[in-house]
């Protein structure tokens, strides 16, 4: 995880708590098997959530890792740092990140508050009694087993 930052106080220093909309990266995350390209909403809710690396530069080299996981995004499925689509301000939208293995997964947003359809306001009526961060979870049990 030598690629990973700091997770630090948001720029708004404030809690946020909210819905955000983010996109699922191809990296080879194993709670995120077959969700690459995914754009989900999720809540969030945290007052140090942003990803902080020494520099830009060293943000741009993680993204070359294929490492990056997860990125808010905004209504076009665009990569942003704009408030409040990126609650938090991290650079490049990072919000997730995953080890070179993909056992490791760090993300600041929350699926365990968004698995199931009653969890959202609105919701299509195809998802059915589960939302799509339930996949997460299935990913998880079936790697132990």
């Amino acid at each position: 995880a030598k690629h990973w930052p700091r997770f630090v106080q948001n720029l708004s220093e404030r809690f946020e708590a909210r819905f955000c909309t983010l996109k699922v990266e191809d990296t080879p995350a194993v709670l995120l098997k077959g969700m690459a390209g995914s754009v989900l909403p999720i809540a969030v809710a945290h007052g140090e959530g942003r990803a902080e690396f020494a520099s830009r530069v060293a943000a741009e080299e993680c993204l070359k890792t294929g490492l990056v996981a997860l990125r808010y995004v905004d209504g076009k499925h665009e990569y942003t740092e704009r408030y409040p689509l990126n609650p938090n301000g991290s650079t490049f939208g990072i919000n997730g990140l995953c080890s070179e293995d993909g056992r490791a997964l760090v993300m600041m947003p929350h699926p365990e508050r968004v698995f199931r359809t009653c969890q959202y306001s609105w919701h299509p009526a195809e998802w059915g009694e589960d939302g799509p961060w339930m996949q997460l979870f299935r990913n998880g049990r079936i790697f132990v087993g």
